[in-house]
């Protein structure tokens, strides 16, 4: 999901907030019965919108409310803000980013021993981080969750650019029958080249499907307009495909009651360690993968995943649990995804433990903002990196007068930086370097990449660049 309008410090929380009114504006779309427009909205229809935004944060603090009254927790920190000027301002002095003195190693054992081999790696290290991960911070998918069937309800030509492609609009029915009372429906397009002499490769991304007559605001002037990232791919003669995150798992903390995760456990609340919706949205792309292996224009074994800010927190939750994705364009992803949860610069665990963000993750995740502190937890950004190995991992990331620092580039580059080791072990290359590059540089020569763009909160100018790289890999 590429956001080129973002071009501010405090951006990327107005665009949370748009995000949200979009959310409750659907909803609304279905109530009244009628299509969304930007300009035309009855008062009526305003006031029931209000109203149920009320409704949905109140709901969404009485389950966070709940979550603390289970992990015995009275009062948590807050989180800094991410507007410059104001008297809570984050931290973006790199001198004051590191207080930490060190990091939990990916190659030593929780008995002191260290990893030597790749068996050790595969049969004993990797499990206790996955282990880690699932207990502490993103939650426990369930061992048994409903069978998705999947149907095509619409089947077209069309032309991208130039291209002339096949699309797909695909729904996943998942089996509610254990509880009839939550309905679940997997949103999936799929795009390939109408002339391709066999199976594609497929880059899916985590994207959002705006209401009808929905207008983005037009980025600022000047902008070079460049190729959407579907016609790139389509003029490679790849496939694109997007999955709709919130289709079947809310983003907010409402939501848990209901989705994949309220079907699971059958309209209740969650316990500390079950999933959150960043597992659960990775849910959703592995059941998409398992529609890919029956489409016969894709190649299920040249798969890609992308997403952009909380998407790209998904993404790289996804290719650490996810095997079958060959490789990982990681969008601007921050705190929660390849960022070093210990650096103190821009978004911190405070604000992803908060109200507003903690259904992406574990309720147990909420300790380490009371009585807890980053610095207590057993794992870090840069083990989930390490979890995707040796697979490659392409991290991106925006300006800093452009993007903001909210979303800490540096600390995303040492998430790769950190991973490096594990990588090495299982004879692959690491990033290279261990100094932060000048923007515009990219660093692709091993599985572990990185790049950032002149550009705001989008993925959109490393496209190309991260096409090049999938390149190698695809051949």
């Amino acid at each position: 999901m590429s956001l080129p309008f973002c071009n501010d410090e405090t951006c990327i929380k107005r665009f949370n907030k748009i995000y949200m009114k979009i959310i409750v504006g659907l909803i609304s779309m279905f109530i009244v019965g009628h299509g969304y427009t930007q300009n035309t909205r009855s008062v009526a229809d305003s006031i029931r919108r209000d109203s149920m935004m009320r409704a949905m944060q109140k709901a969404t603090q009485q389950d966070y409310n709940n979550m603390l009254q289970q992990l015995n927790i009275t009062s948590t920190r807050p989180g800094p803000s991410g507007n410059p000027q104001a008297p809570n301002a984050a931290n973006i002095d790199e001198a004051k980013a590191s207080p930490y003195t060190t990091l939990p190693d990916p190659l030593m054992l929780k008995n002191g021993k260290k990893v030597t081999s790749a068996k050790t790696w595969w049969t004993q290290r990797r499990p206790e981080i996955v282990e880690d991960f699932d207990r502490e911070i993103y939650g426990r998918t369930p061992a048994n969750t409903p069978k998705v069937t999947w149907e095509v309800v619409r089947k077209f030509d069309t032309t991208i650019g130039d291209v002339k492609a096949v699309a797909k609009n695909l729904i996943g029915h998942v089996d509610n029958s254990a509880y009839p009372n939550i309905k679940v429906d997997i949103q999936l397009n799929l795009t390939t080249p109408a002339n391709a002499k066999g199976p594609v490769p497929v880059i899916l991304e985590f994207g959002f499907v705006f209401p009808p007559g929905f207008r983005m605001p037009a980025p600022p002037a000047g902008t070079v307009v460049e190729k959407g990232w579907q016609q790139q791919l389509l003029e490679k003669g790849w496939g694109a495909a997007v999955i709709v995150p919130t289709s079947y798992q809310a983003d907010n903390g409402a939501g848990l009651t209901a989705g994949i995760i309220g079907l699971v456990n059958k309209g209740q609340p969650r316990k500390p360690d079950d999933w959150g919706a960043l597992k659960a949205w990775a849910w959703g792309a592995s059941r998409a993968v398992d529609y890919f292996e029956t489409d016969k224009a894709v190649d299920a074994k040249r798969l890609g995943i992308e997403g952009l800010s909380r998407y790209g927190k998904a993404t790289i939750v996804t290719m650490a649990y996810e095997p079958r994705f060959a490789i990982a364009f990681v969008g601007s992803s921050g705190a929660g995804g390849t960022k070093i949860l210990r650096r103190v610069f821009g978004e911190q665990v405070e604000n992803l433990a908060s109200s507003g963000e903690y259904h992406w993750f574990a309720g147990n995740f909420i300790k380490y903002v009371g009585p807890l502190t980053p610095n207590d937890l057993p794992v870090d950004g840069h083990e989930l990196v390490a979890l995707c190995a040796p697979r490659p991992v392409f991290i991106s990331s925006g300006s800093p007068t452009v993007e903001g620092r909210w979303v800490d580039a540096k600390g995303m580059f040492l998430g790769g930086v950190y991973a490096g080791p594990v990588y090495k072990l299982l004879g692959k290359k690491d990033l290279g370097t261990t100094e932060f590059p000048p923007i515009e540089t990219p660093l692709v020569d091993g599985e572990i990449a990185f790049r950032q763009h002149s550009g705001g909160h989008t993925t959109g100018p490393n496209w190309p660049t991260f096409i090049k790289y999938a390149e190698k890999y695809f051949k």
